[in-house]
């Protein structure tokens, strides 16, 4: 076998040992890949698209093979690991440039000795062991992660694989050294198994496609309690992807089991809940699934002494569950294939979750992280992926390739899958993958979208950053806060008083005769346009003064006084009995409203219908420009000396003696426990 000198020497090593896999010999490859791609008809070099179509053509290999096998005897790793690294160092240029980034890594290593809180207690192999084993072995970067995810979706999914990279790497400066990839990869075909072995709910009959994905309440798993009024009943709880079962533990097996089933769209929902004894919420660690067919719902806790870890796992499967199968209704998903490959997807998010909990068993990962549903609902732009991953399942779901994310569930030898892989094995095993094309250009589609979802979601943290510590601040500063914030408004206040009372007659004037003459010509909308250019110019003046990067642009505020404990006590005690009878008087005001409405004050309401009916008739005769012209001159007039000479004081008692007379209905207070 020769050897090519413009690859690296990673690259060269991959190279031979797909021509091993595949038996063809170098010559023939660079033959085959040479007739489909002629030199500088792409952005790309030469000698990363030859790395490219080898990867792809031992991909399809390795993805027909018995994986599970090649798992444990660790040459799928290995192999698809050095792809990695081939794609990521392809060129005989970057053999140096890896000796140089393998020196700075070790250097990094040792200046980076902090994480965060969260990553404090991280597991004693991301912490203490793996930097030792891979102190001087190279490093797989993210766009690597990714890229080997388009041609073998095992280890993650392309959809979100930059998150599930960030997170598994977090504790390693966010490179993947081969021991954690190894792990990792070892810990799916772990839980794979693991789940194949699970009993299936008792007194049901699962569907020929419906895996069983989590599971507990087992004698070896920790307890699942469905709480039904006053009683309690521990049992096992199976998560698969149509449905939740739970099966109330016997004396001696397991009842027949409870469908839940997450199917369903609309009224059905899952959400926490606290519980306790008697029906006190003292203890926030279980779930309530609401549905028509549930008249109380289903109340399911998942003791634990400290966090409610365990609770946010299930509630997050459940939402990707439910999640997926509105995905497939909204986007009207229907062809067998597309809708198996959709669930495949998700199956094996909900797997590698499973691994990365067992990897990072002291600081369990985001289960965000690892699920596409549920992220991607949440994040923002989010739903542009959502709408790629559709157009994805419908276009190129529908040609059949042998490395997707359900042939590799076939190929991991998931038994409870009954018929319906190996008709899909079959399937793909007669047909080749066809417009690859088009499929790399959906894939690209998908990058840009996601990288944008990504770019948004940094800018939304970065503002979210400027506002912790104003989130933090007691009520005392907060209300300083605001009043500062106010001060603009409150300089205003004296101008208005101006204008309104004469105290500048000719200002008063010119302001009168403006509205008056806006209203008659109807010009309203001409003076809300004039008011917005005003205040664009404003915007432009402060840009132009770079007002924002100075450092009079901050808020400064003095929470400085002069009272001692005691008369802050009594100040806080006064305000909140301000408070309480503002709240009686917006009570009682309401009520009185409700009287009139209901007649219970017949007098009263009698005067109000007449005045509503005078009213009406005045509106549909007046033009309502007149009526706005004569409320304003109503208004300058009676704040002016003739007007207050005019007031009537006699009137105003009338008024105040008419509301007051006004009674209400009794108010009766009902205890939670009154019927």
């Amino acid at each position: 076998m020769r050897k090519m000198k413009h690859l690296s020497s990673i690259a060269n090593d991959v190279v031979l040992r797909c021509s091993r896999e595949l038996g063809l010999t170098i010559d023939e490859m660079v033959e085959e890949f040479e007739c489909q791609w002629k030199p500088g008809n792409e952005g790309t070099s030469y000698s990363k698209k030859f790395v490219e179509f080898c990867n792809s053509k031992v991909a399809t290999r390795v993805c027909d093979q018995n994986i599970p096998e090649r798992i444990k005897d660790g040459s799928f790793t290995r192999l698809t690991f050095d792809m990695m690294l081939a794609w990521q160092q392809p060129d005989a240029d970057d053999n140096e440039s890896h000796q140089e980034a393998v020196g700075k890594e070790s250097e990094d290593k040792r200046i980076q000795a902090t994480l965060s809180p969260e990553q404090d207690d991280i597991s004693l192999f991301y912490s203490d062991i793996m930097p030792l084993l891979a102190d001087h072995e190279p490093s797989v970067g993210e766009d690597a992660f990714v890229y080997l995810a388009s041609i073998i979706p095992l280890h993650v999914d392309v959809i979100n694989g930059r998150y599930t990279f960030e997170t598994l790497t977090a504790p390693t400066g966010h490179q993947l050294h081969f021991p954690a990839y190894d792990m990792f990869v070892k810990e799916i075909l772990k839980c794979m198994k693991h789940l194949q072995k699970q009993a299936k709910p008792k007194g049901v009959e699962l569907a020929d496609d419906e895996i069983i994905l989590h599971v507990e309440g087992t004698m070896a798993s920790q307890r699942v309690v469905r709480h039904i009024k006053e009683t309690s009943w521990p049992g096992r709880l199976t998560l698969t992807n149509y449905g939740l079962y739970f099966e109330a533990a016997g004396i001696i097996n397991y009842e027949d089991a409870l469908k839940i089933d997450l199917t369903k769209d609309g009224a059905s929902s899952a959400k926490p809940i606290s519980t306790g004894p008697w029906g006190a919420p003292l203890f926030d660690k279980a779930i309530v699934y609401e549905s028509p067919d549930f008249e109380d719902g289903i109340v399911l806790e998942f003791p634990e002494m400290t966090s409610s870890t365990r609770r946010d796992h299930w509630l997050m499967l459940v939402k990707e569950i439910t999640l997926m199968h509105q995905f497939l209704k909204k986007n009207n998903v229907q062809a067998p294939s597309q809708v198996w490959e959709v669930h495949s997807r998700t199956i094996l998010g909900i797997i590698r979750l499973h691994a990365a909990r067992e990897m990072l068993r002291i600081s369990p990962p985001d289960p965000k992280k690892f699920l596409i549903f549920s992220l991607f609902e949440e994040v923002p732009k989010g739903d542009f992926v959502l709408e790629e991953l559709a157009e994805i399942s419908i276009k190129v779901g529908a040609t059949k390739n042998p490395c997707s994310a359900s042939s590799i569930l076939r190929s991991m030898n998931m038994d409870q899958l009954g018929n319906i892989l190996k008709e899909e094995g079959e399937a793909q095993c007669k047909e080749t993958v066809k417009e690859t094309d088009h499929k790399e250009e959906m894939l690209t589609s998908l990058e840009s979208a996601v990288n944008q979802t990504r770019e948004e979601e940094r800018e939304i943290e970065k503002a979210k950053a400027t506002t912790t510590e104003l989130e933090e601040e007691g009520i005392t500063e907060s209300v300083a806060v605001l009043m500062e914030l106010m001060r603009p408004l409150q300089d205003a206040v004296p101008w208005f008083q101006e204008v309104l009372y004469w105290e500048r007659p000719s200002r008063t004037l010119f302001v009168l005769a403006i509205t008056i003459l806006i209203v008659y010509k109807e010009w309203v909308g001409k003076g809300i346009a004039a008011c917005l250019i005003w205040l664009v110019v404003k915007m432009a003046q402060n840009r132009q003064k770079r007002v924002h990067t100075k450092k009079e642009d901050e808020v400064r505020v003095s929470t400085e006084s002069d009272q001692t404990v005691t008369e802050s006590i009594v100040s806080a005690q006064y305000g909140l009995i301000r408070l309480h009878q503002l709240m009686q008087h917006v009570n009682i005001t309401i009520m009185k409203l409700r009287s009139i409405y209901t007649s219970k004050a017949t007098k009263h309401a009698n005067m109000v219908m007449a005045s509503m009916l005078a009213l009406a008739s005045f509106f549909a005769v007046v033009p309502f420009k007149l009526v706005i012209i004569f409320g304003t001159i109503y208004c300058f007039v009676m704040t002016s000396s003739i007007g207050k000479r005019m007031s009537n004081d006699q009137s105003n008692r009338r008024m105040k003696e008419w509301w007051d007379s006004i009674p209400i209905v009794p108010v009766r207070v009902l205890d939670s426990s009154s019927k």
